[in-house]
């Protein structure tokens, strides 16, 4: 397994927190409720210079209102899955940008799912240990929800699996996608895995890479999958991704 630090492009940026750049990035697919609340709020957090939205194939008005709401928008071709959209971000951000010539190494990368609304003020939580050098990427802890999930099944394979290929990590939320993590960090847990294996996957290459992973509680909140049909069917393709994720990394090593 190879890490590196450092690239052609990239710099180390010697002017502390104030001269660091946070860019907001919301992978999205038909979240067009909620996602200009998210957009709206996550602009105001501290230091953020930009917000992107990475459109995955909606067939509804997400790209056009979050536009409206003045994020960058980037669109994927269909709906292909976050692992795919975290990849266009990548490619996306290794060009210069409006607000930025180039990322700094220090620069942070504030991931959030587009349903967080207006709790995404609560990320602010989330920004700063890696604001402040303590930790290259911060995995948001979600309150206990009230409402009735899954059985834990998912979770709890994530979990164990972060353990044993992540050098004994335990994780509380292994499946979090509320994630802030250095750019330095970010580029280097490619390729992403698919779809909703892609936090499990970020979490073991960020370890296994010697990164600092720190969870930290956030007063946030997202659309909860109950214990419906449509909700036992997003689990069963969440957990399938997830195990071909766990799969994947076992066999390449890193």
């Amino acid at each position: 397994m190879t890490c590196y630090h450092g690239s052609v492009g990239v710099c180390i940026d010697p002017m502390g927190v104030d001269n660091v750049a946070v860019l907001v990035c919301i992978p999205a697919y038909n979240e067009a409720e909620t996602i200009t609340e998210t957009v709206l709020t996550a602009r105001a957090l501290p230091h953020v210079t930009e917000v992107l939205v990475i459109d995955d194939g909606s067939t509804d008005d997400t790209a056009a209102l979050a536009d409206k709401a003045d994020a960058m928008v980037i669109s994927g071709k269909g709906n292909r899955g976050k692992g795919a959209a975290f990849e266009l971000l990548a490619r996306t951000l290794e060009q210069p940008l409006p607000s930025r010539p180039a990322l700094c190494e220090s620069d942070i990368l504030l991931l959030l799912d587009a349903d967080v609304g207006s709790s995404a003020k609560a990320a602010a939580d989330l920004l700063e240990p890696v604001l402040l050098g303590q930790a290259d990427m911060s995995v948001a802890v979600f309150p206990a929800s009230q409402q009735k999930a899954g059985f834990g099944l998912v979770v709890n394979t994530a979990r164990e699996a972060i353990r044993r290929l992540g050098g004994g990590y335990n994780a509380q939320a292994p499946l979090s996608g509320q994630r802030a993590i250095t750019w330095s960090c970010f580029r280097q847990l490619r390729p992403f895995a698919d779809r909703y294996g892609v936090e499990v996957a970020m979490t073991i290459r960020a370890l296994r890479c010697g990164f600092t992973v720190l969870e930290v509680p956030v007063e946030m909140h997202h659309r909860a999958t109950g214990r419906d049909l449509a909700g036992f069917i997003h689990r069963g393709k969440q957990f399938l991704d997830v195990k071909k994720a766990i799969r994947d990394l076992g066999r390449s090593g890193r």
